[in-house]
């Protein structure tokens, strides 16, 4: 990879955390969210990881997926 790339894969990591960490920070503070909602957002930041990267769902699997579905089954628990 020559610098320009490596500087666009820098980016887009950026990118994918900022987008997690805004998801998760509406999963959790957002009560008009539904569970259907926080679903469909999950799925759509998954699409726009795979579109960033590529070949890369293992990665999202292993990295994202678990934090995200964390923070629904926190929120969405029945009590």
């Amino acid at each position: 990879m020559n610098e320009a790339e490596l500087a666009q894969e820098a980016k887009n990591i950026r990118r994918l955390q900022i987008m997690v960490g805004m998801i998760i920070s509406v999963i959790y503070q957002d009560p008009s969210l539904t569970l259907e909602q926080a679903s469909e957002m999950v799925s759509n930041a998954r699409t726009a990881a795979l579109a960033m990267f590529p070949e890369k769902e293992l990665a999202w699997n292993i990295l994202y997926r678990p934090r995200l579905y964390r923070a629904i089954e926190e929120r969405f628990r029945p009590q």
